[in-house]
């Protein structure tokens, strides 16, 4: 029987060992996820809200238990661990209470008598979910589609299996039908078999391109509605009137913050030539005062990353960059999985740090020579999940953001998701949308009703 591992990235020490789940328990698994969501359908959508009141105080009431479960399977700070859950906490507040109007019918005008759209749940959701964000990832796919009266089931990164059984209790702490939620141990080569089930009526991933290419030819060989949420190479564009003291305190807040390891972090820092050395000494200093260490000490800025061979890529990836003509500022010290905050500059295209995306902390500085300049560079890219752009002049910066190739542009500010707003990706960075009501709709039957 095949185990699965939870290793302390800081400390290299195993923590647990987890059983795989037996095709018999998977079977199990399923035919729970189907049963309750038949019951589902005949409960009212305000007892399910309580329900996902009650999680949400209970997230706030053991943020701290489960914040030490992420920091000792994936490594992030304690203080952004807890951070983490506390989001999962609000955001399951604000389905809570907007669920309903999300779900209501929509009338249209047509000849009919009376035409409407209504909002249907359609059965399990497999959700294939990465270790970076170990709770996040997994809350913003499960909150509106557990409301909505889908069941979700849940193949988590490997590496993370006690996050997935703690978020898995939780569900049924805060009082949801046994099968609402559920997490199954098992390999990414074994995944084929559940994405071919018949109750499995849609599948998300968030994770790499290639697993995402995956997935979805799988999902396409078996017709079942897929979400996909893949890599980044996000541009983080400065300006020449930006408040530069200020985009660089966020510049190295958005590449730093989980050691690096986000999708959404600001990989390539795209600043005006005429700025760029003030920039470079800015952000020089800010990651010069950074303390990389244990990541359950309060004065810690950076814990590890989450594996050895992480970083080991990491550094390969910088070092290539570096015999492609880029100069290291700081940094590029690897020492196991502890990877410390690095800076490079003069990364142009055609490098490894700018064409590839770099998942962990380090940071590149590119020139341009203008602002059209910075935009063709940001779209540079195979890659479109999110950017930044920085500037004082906001009518200019909402005409830059129409040329911007990507899901996501957040003015003067850190791309991030947020439950209000919809979240995904154009590109190789996926399709789909979650949170909002966008996201909300995914993975539900849009059903015209026409009368007559």
């Amino acid at each position: 029987m095949s185990t699965f591992k939870s290793i302390n990235p800081y400390t290299q020490e195993t923590i647990a060992e987890y059983a795989a789940h037996t095709e018999a328990e998977i079977e199990q698994l399923l035919a729970w996820g189907h049963q309750t969501f038949r019951q589902t359908r005949q409960i009212p959508l305000q007892q399910r809200c309580d329900h996902m009141l009650k999680l949400a105080a209970l997230l706030k009431e053991q943020a701290d238990v489960h914040a030490a479960i992420i920091t000792r399977e994936m490594g992030k700070t304690l203080k952004e661990a807890k951070a983490e859950v506390l989001k999962c906490a609000v955001s399951a507040e604000y389905y809570a209470q907007h669920i309903a109007e999300m779900l209501q019918y929509k009338p249209v005008n047509s000849d009919g008598q009376q035409s409407y759209v209504a909002y249907e749940p359609k059965g399990i959701v497999l959700a294939i979910m990465p270790w970076n964000f170990p709770y996040w990832q997994v809350f913003r796919f499960a909150i509106p589609n557990i409301l909505a009266g889908n069941t979700g089931l849940l193949k988590h990164a490997s590496n993370v299996s006690g996050c997935a059984l703690a978020i898995e209790k939780l569900f049924l702490e805060a009082g949801f039908p046994e099968g609402s939620f559920q997490a199954v141990l098992i390999n990414s080569k074994n995944i084929e078999p559940l994405i071919a089930d018949t109750r499995v009526q849609g599948v998300t991933l968030t994770g790499s391109t290639g697993a995402g290419m995956s997935v979805a030819a799988l999902a396409g060989k078996y017709i079942k509605k897929t979400v996909l949420e893949l890599g980044g190479s996000d541009p983080f564009i400065v300006l020449k009137d930006a408040n530069i003291e200020e985009a660089a305190k966020i510049a190295v807040k958005a590449r730093m913050q989980n050691a690096g390891q986000s999708c959404i972090a600001a990989k390539r820092w795209i600043v005006e030539q005429s700025i760029s050395g003030d920039f470079t000494d800015r952000v020089s200093a800010l990651l010069g005062q950074m303390k990389q260490g244990d990541p359950f000490l309060a004065d810690t800025d950076m814990g590890p990353m989450a594996r050895p061979d992480l970083a080991t890529e990491l550094s390969q990836q910088m070092r290539k960059t570096i015999a492609q003509g880029a100069s290291l500022i700081l940094g590029g010290k690897q020492d196991s999985a502890n990877f410390s905050p690095t800076l490079l500059t003069g990364v142009q295209p055609r490098m490894t740090a700018f064409d590839e995306e770099t998942f962990g902390p380090l940071a590149v500085i590119i020139s341009a020579n203008d602002e059209q300049h910075a935009i063709q560079l940001a779209n540079q890219t195979p890659f479109g999940l999110g950017a930044a752009l920085w500037t004082t002049d906001l009518d200019k910066a909402k005409k830059l953001a129409t040329q911007i190739e990507s899901g996501n542009v957040f003015i003067n500010a850190m791309v991030r998701s947020d439950a209000r707003l919809p979240f995904g990706g154009v590109k190789q960075s996926g399709y789909g949308r979650e949170l909002s009501v966008e996201g909300t709709h995914e993975f539900l039957n849009v059903k015209t009703v026409y009368i007559a």
